[in-house]
């Protein structure tokens, strides 16, 4: 009887332990760092671009700072943007009437009216205060084997949107 218990108790034992063991490690639940938010762009606005002219350029720095009317809607201000990728990508920017930079990089600033657009270069206090104004910006650096840019919209309750992905391929749409 007692060699019955045993056995039954190690085998009992044994079965279990066998049961329980698992070789490979559990599931590490990932992280708030680890989880990358999902980021939606707006669609490229079938309006057209807002009329600009071109109030500032800074040939050391490749800055342009463009003028728009006052009323731009955000959608002819993303339109702009987008028409100013199109144009610096395909090196038509003389189209715009704006000079093609002698460097890598492009900045440009577009503002809605005239009242703030001094602000980065004007001598003095800033027209508007001490912070940004602008209204949207297109960005462009030629790096070495890749072409990076980026467009924002600077919406009037702080929140700034990215036009597309940097990472993703250009592909022109006219």
């Amino acid at each position: 009887m007692i060699r019955a218990t045993f056995a039954t108790t190690f085998t009992l034992g044994i079965a279990l332990g066998l049961a329980g063991c698992n070789s490979a490690p559990a599931p590490v639940p990932p992280t708030k760092e680890s989880v990358k938010p999902v980021v939606t762009y707006p669609a490229r606005p079938s309006v057209a671009p807002a009329a600009f002219t071109v109030l500032h350029f800074n040939p050391d720095t490749s800055t342009f700072t463009l003028i728009a009317k006052e009323d731009a809607t955000d959608d002819e201000l993303i339109a702009t943007v987008w028409q100013l990728r199109d144009a610096a990508r395909s090196g038509s920017l003389e189209t715009l009437k704006i000079k093609t930079p002698a460097g890598n990089d492009l900045r440009t600033s577009i503002y809605r009216g005239k009242k703030c657009a001094t602000e980065k270069y004007a001598p003095g206090a800033p027209p508007c205060g001490g912070s940004y104004h602008g209204a949207a910006d297109y960005t462009m650096s030629k790096l070495p084997g890749k072409v990076w840019d980026k467009g924002l919209l600077h919406r009037a309750d702080g929140k700034d949107i990215e036009l597309w992905d940097t990472d993703a391929p250009y592909t022109a749409t006219k």
